[in-house]
C-alpha cells in the first residue's frame, strides 16, 4: 500500500490496544503526561490566563497592517533603474526618503 508504515504491532494488537487506552503514539503520550504546574515562587514563569492571552492576540492585531487615519494612497509607478537604484541604496526607508522628495519638488513646482 502506498505511503503506509510497517509497526510493530499487527493491525488486530492495535485495535486492542487502542480499545484499552493504550497507544504507542506520540500525541498519545503527551495527552498521558502530567500537564504543566506552576510553582507559584516565579512570576515569569507563570502560564498565562486566557484573558491575558486573549488581550496580547488583540495587541498583537492591533500591530499590522497601515496605521488608521493614515493619508498615504496605494498606487503603481514606473521609474527608472538608476533613480530607484540610487534611492534603495541608501537603505531601509527608501520609499519614506523619495516620497520626500517628490514632496520637496512639488513646493518649487506646480503639480500640473
Amino acid at each position: 500500500m502506498t505511503g503506509s508504515k510497517r509497526t510493530s504491532m499487527a493491525t488486530n494488537e492495535m485495535r486492542a490496544a487502542d480499545m484499552h487506552g493504550e497507544s504507542k503514539t506520540d500525541l498519545a503520550k503527551a495527552r498521558a503526561g502530567t500537564p504543566y504546574v506552576w510553582d507559584g515562587k516565579n512570576e515569569d514563569d507563570r502560564p498565562l490566563t486566557r484573558e491575558e492571552m486573549q488581550t496580547g492576540i488583540e495587541a498583537y492585531r492591533k500591530q499590522r497592517g497601515r496605521p488608521a487615519g493614515s493619508d498615504k494612497e496605494s498606487t503603481t509607478i514606473r521609474f527608472d533603474r538608476e533613480v530607484l537604484a540610487a534611492f534603495r541604496a541608501a537603505g531601509p526607508g527608501w520609499q519614506t526618503r523619495m516620497n520626500a522628495a517628490l514632496r520637496d519638488w512639488l513646493k518649487d513646482h506646480s503639480p500640473a
